[in-house]
């Protein structure tokens, strides 16, 4: 008979329902004992521990690398390659880009249920292809200050390195490049200034999230792009809801000295916009069955909120009241968020 493998808190969320049942006479004892033994509570977390261990694994080696660069040794040495042409660099580091995503990749078809090593391999070969286009772009450059297009290169190539092995990983990469190339592109076509079409950072980032997201409907009717639907819409929330809630502390302020001669008091309608979108996108998740919209909404919306409190109560309420009334609205949150999380538990 197949169970259900359930973690800690659900095994025991379901078997104090099923007692609950029997005492209430809904259930019979043979009943209730079959329900039971149907449930399986898993063990330690492996898979988690992988994913951590492996994140773990690149940050320290990342650390080693900077470590041995500092040494005073290797310092020494590096000066005497600092003549090394560029162009000989980015061919190396093009050279270590390939053959670290074939590793990856050939592993992905060997040992499909190895994620993280895999991706751990791809990540490296990433990184490297970043040093490639670099390099490649010192090798060619003539003082312009014209470097966005590097994004915009590494766009293109991620780009058609996602798409040829299928790697969400690699997607990512060329999305946040793409926002990269983004913001350097309007910085660079301004001179540098603080607006763009009178907009500051985040006012733009907010239409680009925008675009983001009608771009991840668009690409699901591709077949080999439908894979990064679903990436393509979490990042692009993720630039929209960051942007606007940036853009309600800032207001459309693109130097700070600007911004220190308000009072907060006078953005409140940029907050109220946020607020508007957050709800609209929330209404929209709940309409559509969009998860990743509905919980987008939800996190912003309570973020906002959030933000505003410690805007203008910070200062006028007292700190013992004031983090008295945050751990009471907090502790309501969880209760709320804890009964929705049953209910669909039981539903599942």
């Amino acid at each position: 008979m197949a169970k259900l493998n359930l973690d800690s808190q659900e095994s025991q969320f379901l078997n104090k329902i099923i007692s609950f049942w029997e005492k209430d006479g809904l259930l019979d004892k043979s009943t209730a004992n079959n329900l039971r033994g149907t449930i399986e509570t898993k063990g330690f977390d492996w898979r988690r521990l992988a994913q951590y261990s492996f994140w773990v694994a690149l940050a320290c080696g990342i650390i080693a690398i900077a470590s041995l660069i500092i040494d005073d040794n290797v310092i020494n040495y590096l000066k005497k390659l600092y003549d090394t042409p560029d162009i000989l660099i980015s061919v190396f580091s093009g050279i270590l880009s390939s053959l670290f995503i074939f590793i990856g990749n050939r592993k992905k078809k060997e040992h499909p249920e190895r994620i993280f090593s895999n991706e751990a391999f791809i990540f490296l070969g990433v990184l490297f292809t970043a040093s490639c286009i670099a390099f490649l772009g010192k090798t060619f450059d003539r003082g312009s200050g014209h470097f966005s297009i590097l994004f915009l290169i590494s766009v293109v190539v991620y780009g058609v390195m996602a798409i040829q092995f299928k790697s969400k990983l690699i997607w990512a990469f060329a999305l946040i490049s793409l926002g990269s190339w983004f913001g350097t592109e309007t910085g660079y076509q301004t001179n540098w200034s603080h607006y763009f079409l009178g907009m500051n950072y985040p006012l733009r980032f907010v239409l680009f999230g925008a675009l983001l997201i009608s771009l991840s409907l668009v690409i699901n009717k591709w077949n080999k792009t439908a894979l990064f639907r679903d990436l393509t819409h979490i990042i692009g929330f993720m630039y929209l809801f960051i942007s606007l809630w940036l853009l309600s502390i800032f207001g459309n302020f693109g130097a700070l000295e600007d911004w220190f001669k308000i009072k907060q008091i006078e953005l409140f309608y940029w907050a109220i916009i946020s607020v508007i979108i957050s709800l609209a996108v929330t209404f929209y998740g709940l309409k559509a069955k969009n998860y990743i919209a509905r919980e987008f909404g939800i996190t912003f919306l309570l973020i906002n909120i959030y933000t505003r409190y410690f805007e203008y109560l910070w200062d006028l309420t007292d700190k013992t009241v004031f983090f008295s009334i945050l751990a009471f609205s907090f502790w309501l949150l969880g209760r709320k968020a804890e009964k929705i999380w049953n209910v669909e538990f039981l539903k599942k």
